[in-house]
Parts: C-alpha cells; sequence; structure tokens
C-alpha cells in the first residue's frame, strides 16, 4: 500500500513524486518479460508521464476552445453543413454506486477548468449518493463546446432497473436536475424535478463507464464477481454504443488504494474480463493525492489522462452526429410510413381471412360426420 508522508518539505515532494509515478517501481521487476500485458499497462503509464508534462497545456487549450463538431471528419460524401450537431456535446458519465462519478467531475474542474480544490458536486443525500442528473461546464467558460452530466450510480441488486433507466436516458435525451430512479420519494428530488423543466434537454454523444478498481480488485479476490458482472453488464450495455464501432470510455478510479502491483495486475484483469484493450481507451485516475486531497498539476499524469480522456470523448461524440433530415426526404419517408402501414393493414386482413378459412373448414368437416 501506499507509505505515509512524513519529514519535511523535500520528503514530501518526494512522496508526492512517488505517489504521481507510482509504476516506476515496477520496472526493474519487469525487464525481460517482452510486450506482456503488465508492461504496456506500465509503458502506457509511461507515455502519459511524458505527454503530462509536455502537452497538457495544449491538449487544455484544445478542450477550452473546442466548439461542437471541430473534430468531425467528411465520410460517406456529406458535408459538416449537412450534419445535425448540436451547439453542445454531451458527455455522460455512468457507473456503480460509490465508482467515483462524482469525484472525477471534481478532478474535471481542477485539471481542466484550474479550478484549484473547489468542490463543485453536491450530493443531496446523507450517504452522498447523487439524486439527481447534474450538468456540468468544466471548462468553467461561457465559449463552452461541451458538457459532463454526474449521474445516480447504479445498485448491484438493482441492475435491471438501471439499465433500463439508462435506456431512456440514451433514447429520450436527458437534462439538468432531471431526477434519477430510486430518488423520486426524496423532497431535494422533488424540488429539483419541478426546476429540471426549464432546462435544456441534451441528446448524449458519448459515456464514460466509471469504475472502481480497488472494489473490482477485492471481489476478484474473494470470489464475489457481483461487482465485475455488474460493471460488464453496464460496459456492455447496446444502448451506450453510440455507433457500430464506439463503446464507452473505461476509467479506473481509486487505484492509489492498492500496491503498484496489485493496481497494474487488477487493470489488466478488469480489462481482460470486459473483453477491451488494457491501453487504449482505458484511464487510470486517482482523485486523491498522498495528502488527501484532490490531485492538481502535481500529478502531471493523472492531469493528462483525465484531460485526454474528455478529449476522446469528443471525438466520439463527434463521430456520432447524424445527417439533417432534408425538406426532399420527407415525401420519402411519407411514402415509407405509407407502404408500411398498408403491408400491416395487409397482413391483418390475411390473418383474419386465415382464420375464417379455418373455421369455416371445421364447420363443413362437422357437418359432414
Amino acid at each position: 500500500m501506499r507509505s505515509s508522508v512524513n519529514g519535511g518539505d523535500d520528503a514530501a515532494d518526494g512522496s508526492a513524486a512517488s505517489a504521481s509515478y507510482w509504476w516506476r517501481s515496477l520496472e526493474e521487476a519487469m525487464k525481460g518479460q517482452g510486450a506482456s500485458a503488465q508492461v504496456r499497462v506500465v509503458r502506457e503509464m509511461e507515455r502519459l508521464a511524458a505527454a503530462g508534462n509536455d502537452s497538457l497545456d495544449d491538449l487544455r487549450h484544445k478542450l477550452l476552445t473546442y466548439k461542437a463538431g471541430d473534430l468531425w471528419f467528411p465520410t460517406g460524401g456529406i458535408t459538416k453543413q449537412e450534419m445535425d450537431i448540436p451547439p453542445v456535446i454531451t458527455i455522460l458519465l455512468l457507473g456503480l454506486a460509490a465508482a467515483g462519478k462524482s469525484s472525477l467531475v471534481d478532478l474535471m474542474y481542477s485539471v481542466i477548468g484550474r479550478a484549484g480544490f473547489v468542490p463543485f458536486t453536491s450530493p443531496a443525500e446523507k450517504d452522498g449518493r447523487t439524486l439527481c442528473l447534474e450538468e456540468h461546464n468544466v471548462l468553467r467558460s461561457m465559449r463552452n463546446g461541451f458538457c459532463v452530466f454526474d449521474s445516480r450510480g447504479l445498485d448491484y441488486d438493482r441492475m435491471p432497473d438501471g439499465l433500463e433507466e439508462v435506456a431512456g436516458w440514451m433514447e429520450n435525451g436527458i437534462r439538468h436536475r432531471q431526477p434519477c430512479r430510486g430518488a423520486e420519494d426524496s423532497p431535494a428530488a422533488a424540488a429539483a424535478s419541478s426546476a429540471a423543466k426549464r432546462f435544456t434537454w441534451r441528446r448524449v454523444n458519448c459515456t464514460i463507464v466509471v469504475a472502481d478498481l480497488y472494489d473490482l480488485h477485492q471481489s476478484l479476490l474473494s470470489g464475489n464477481s457481483a461487482p465485475l458482472e455488474a460493471t460488464g453488464a453496464l460496459f456492455h450495455y447496446h444502448p451506450l454504443k453510440i455507433n457500430s464501432s464506439e463503446g464507452p470510455i473505461l476509467v479506473l478510479t481509486h487505484g492509489d488504494k492498492l500496491s503498484p502491483e496489485e493496481r497494474v495486475e487488477a487493470r489488466v484483469k478488469v480489462c481482460g474480463y470486459l473483453g477491451v484493450s488494457e491501453t487504449s481507451g482505458v484511464y487510470d485516475t486517482s482523485c486523491l493525492n498522498e495528502y488527501g486531497a484532490a490531485v492538481d498539476e502535481m500529478d502531471p499524469t493523472t492531469s493528462y489522462a483525465v484531460a485526454e480522456a474528455v478529449f476522446r470523448a469528443l471525438v466520439v461524440g463527434d463521430r456520432s452526429h447524424r445527417p439533417k433530415t432534408r425538406i426532399k426526404d420527407w415525401p420519402w419517408l411519407a411514402l415509407c410510413w405509407l407502404m408500411s402501414a398498408m403491408a400491416a393493414f395487409f397482413a391483418f386482413l390475411s390473418s383474419c381471412c386465415s382464420q375464417l378459412g379455418k373455421v369455416n373448414r371445421d364447420y363443413k368437416y362437422g357437418k359432414q360426420s
């Protein structure tokens, strides 16, 4: 596990650096292992560390100046003007209860919006769980081109209900202060429900699944597969696939509670169970540093991982746009609807005639006998 902080400023700086580059204690032991999954994870962490030191400000600038559709690329012979691009790209955070979604939102404010240690999320329940969907402008900018929605964590023993609610969000859209299932009886949720009617509906353009790596590691050790199975059910839930090739992004939290060996091993096993690469589209973040405070620029690796996860989500979101429905398409839509209605009508007539014919045959055979 992590060592405690002691000594003067030099000791504190050394301890913080050790926490920021926790995987480097494994590099010597992994020499000679070739291209194993564990080695690939360590190399990925080194890539994020190098990028965090050199390119974090550039990535922040790209996010700050981003406008919806900036990362869209022409495909299928359709121009950007013909695409139905919303004014704001919506990223939805999903995960099990206590996975760290709200902490991740606060971390986004700290890293991307340079908000310091100010908490922006406000759980309304005594157990700290979110009651309503909350829209966050993590850039704290009036030119914001995207928003992040925090949601209520799903329960292991109520996954079917939770997944049904998620499907509704993906199909119908979401809006700020929209009450979540399981919190309708709360007075705070009732007040939020009336206020939510004034906010704009947003179509979900990308999802990020947040998973507690420490909890999943403990489930692997104890043989209790419920957390892992619930995470897998959410991650592979079909409505979360924005298109045929883009699934949700995976963010692992609370790995700082594990030793470096456990942290890497748990990441490899979880990604193996989910059937995804352990280095692509997966980010290991620490929501607390060695002093129990939110991570800031003292940890460039986590900072860059958070910023890159958001940037990747925007890339996925800009790939999800659909062509606009043109006026000249309406006659074809009306014709298709009419043909479908006629087909249903004739199918109904065919069924009725078939039933009448059967009754007539039965009557004749009965009369002859």
